[in-house]
């Protein structure tokens, strides 16, 4: 019975021992796998170890963003009130021009529900377009558009039922009768509205902040199928060009633009642009107001007395670099008489003095890259030639220069081939944060280019990643 147990035991050690071997037995599965192993954690360590370098893409666009503004327009609006009491018939569209003596409206004893007619297939066809167009352009926010979509409706019928009643002719402004309806005309030429706000006669030597505010903003519709009093208001016209836009200002915007007599304003409705004649209003208790003239435009936007502007003030627009971004670098000044183009090659370069064992002299041709060429200097990278070295003018042997002067180049490191590259930039203009530099410079750079973040974190030649 022993002699059994100690069989079985000498087979387990040998079963054991069988097995480590099978273990640290080595093939080229396990190499490999070991070898790959070792590759990760090396790779792992250096990259937590490593001085990260992280990249940014060169974009084009100005500076900064101009600054925008709610600006309440101005105009010369003259609210007209009804000469007698009466039944309102309207036959000026709503924001539409009128001519002076031109018909805008009537007056009768009874409502003139029978004077319209049967709409025309053209004022059928036009209604349909202003449906169309408004519903694609409607934006549920600009709540006032359905008013004035409104109006316009209206004038489009107005304008049908005017082609069918008698017609009138005014000699001049004021009103006519025709039948039992007194007709009155404009006294100026001017654009109709049928809408009032109370800013009709705006005092621009006491403008306050709640008169700025356009959350208390409110329309009153003239327009009414209600019977009208003497004296009551019926419609306004403004009866000039000429309006403005008012906008709040801060000490510091003053600043930016006291010096401006004139500024481009982008309207942020539609997109336009157009030059207004700039003041600065001073008002009693110490706020600041920026006063926009315009001469054209007034129409556009004659169915808003809050307007979305965005001054033009930042017109200095290029490559727009980080100033992290920024490098200086020296670069060999060499006098631009002494470059010259070797052999059959058009590239510039220079003739470099050679000195042979035995003390002959002679000259070499040797092509440099030129970053960059101002006051008769070309400025060349000190890896193709060094201080001391003596280059010699084409064509003589005596007018020699020996490199030695140095001066200074602003620049970037470019990471596009992987490596930092020095790109030199010519600044336009800057803020504490970014550059603004010229587009098409020669070894400069180029939108969507990828460069060094913080230039001190790394060394021309290192190499990077994007």
């Amino acid at each position: 019975m022993a002699g059994t147990v100690n069989r079985k035991n000498s087979r387990t050690e040998k079963n054991n021992h069988s097995g480590i071997r099978r273990l640290f037995t080595l093939n080229i599965g396990t190499i490999i796998f070991g070898a790959l192993l070792l590759y990760v954690i090396i790779s792992l360590f250096i990259y937590l170890t490593a001085t990260h370098v992280t990249s940014y893409q060169v974009t084009s666009g100005p500076l900064a963003k101009n600054q925008t503004y709610t600006g309440l327009a101005v105009r010369s609006e003259k609210v007209v009130n009804a000469d007698t009491s009466g039944y309102v018939t309207y036959y000026a569209r709503e924001n539409s021009k009128v001519k002076k003596a031109g018909v805008v409206y009537g007056i009768g004893p009874g409502k003139q529900t029978d004077q319209g007619s049967d709409l025309t297939e053209d004022t059928l066809a036009s209604l349909r377009t202003e449906m169309q167009k408004f519903s694609l352009n409607f934006d549920p926010s600009d709540y006032h558009d359905v008013y004035s979509f409104k109006y316009v409706l209206e004038g489009e019928i107005l304008d049908n039922s005017l082609l069918s009643a008698p017609s009138a002719t005014a000699g001049s402004s004021g009103s006519m009768t025709i039948g039992n309806e007194t007709i009155s005309t404009a006294s100026a030429d001017g654009i109709v509205s049928y809408s009032t706000d109370g800013y009709e006669n705006f005092d621009l030597t006491s403008i306050t902040p709640e008169e700025m505010d356009e959350k208390s903003y409110e329309v009153k519709d003239l327009k009414t199928t209600e019977k009208v009093a003497a004296g009551q208001s019926i419609y306004k016209i403004i009866d000039s060009e000429k309006w403005s836009l008012i906008i709040p200002l801060s000490s510091k915007q003053i600043v930016q633009i006291s010096d401006r007599k004139t500024i481009r304003v982008k309207f942020l409705k539609d997109g336009a642009t157009q030059n207004a004649a700039f003041s600065i209003l001073t008002m009693s208790d110490g706020k600041y107001y920026g006063k926009l003239d315009f001469t054209n435009g007034l129409l556009r936007y004659i169915d808003s007395r809050f307007i979305d502007i965005e001054l033009v003030t930042n017109n200095a627009t290029g490559l727009k670099i980080p100033v992290t971004s920024v490098v200086n670098k020296e670069f060999y000044t060499i006098p631009d008489e002494y470059a010259t183009k070797g052999g059959d090659s058009q590239n510039i370069g220079f003739l470099k003095l050679v000195t042979d064992s035995k003390g002959n002299e002679s000259t070499k041709f040797t092509y440099t890259t030129l970053y960059e060429h101002k006051n008769n200097k070309y400025y060349i990278d000190s890896s193709d030639l060094t201080a001391g070295d003596i280059i010699v003018k084409d064509g003589t042997s005596s007018d020699r220069y020996i490199i030695k002067d140095t001066d200074t180049l602003e620049g970037v490191y470019s990471m596009n081939k992987g490596y930092a590259l020095f790109r030199k930039i010519s600044i336009i203009d800057k803020n504490e944060e970014y550059c603004i530099v010229e587009k098409g410079t020669s070894f400069g750079l180029s939108q969507f280019d990828y460069i060094v973040l913080n230039s001190s974190k790394v060394k021309e030649s290192d190499i990077t990643a994007k």
